[in-house]
């Protein structure tokens, strides 16, 4: 229940119930806290049982923490009928981008016809990506807007 409370948190908290209550009435106040926690985790557990007998016995390994959807997710990932393990065996990830590296090296060395444009092998393996602005011709204006002037 507190899971992530440190042992400083734990030594403030009962440092400031200690000046709030008091030391003659922090016991009574524990055992008031526990009684309604206490309560609290009866009327739970009744209510999951009156819900499961309301669902009938189609629902009888009704678990109410597989309503959370991490552990739902889970359990259907761990699920064999559905055969994900063997896929996820299946799927080789270094296998796949190798396949892909070589078909983007032959596509680029398929599309260069000519000798001036720069390859993977002639620039050490590496593909230029960066975005080079057209330059217009001599005789070619630049695009005209009207509008925007």
């Amino acid at each position: 229940m507190f899971n992530d409370i440190g042992p400083l948190e734990l030594v403030t908290i009962i440092v400031l119930a200690v000046l709030v209550f008091g030391p003659d009435k922090l016991p009574k106040v524990i055992q008031d806290v526990m009684r309604t926690i206490r309560k609290i985790r009866e009327f739970s557990e009744s209510a999951k049982q009156d819900i499961r007998n309301e669902l009938g016995p189609e629902f009888k390994d009704f678990e109410f923490e597989d309503l959370n959807p991490k552990t739902f997710i889970r359990k259907q990932l761990d699920n064999d009928e559905l055969g994900l393990k063997e896929i996820r065996n299946g799927f080789d990830l270094k296998k796949e981008m190798a396949e892909v590296t070589d078909a983007v090296h032959s596509r680029d060395g398929s599309s260069s016809s000519s000798p001036s444009s720069s390859s993977p092998s002639s620039s050490g393996g590496r593909v230029d990506m960066t975005k080079k602005p057209e330059t217009p011709g001599d005789d070619e204006r630049p695009p005209f807007d009207a509008d925007a002037t």
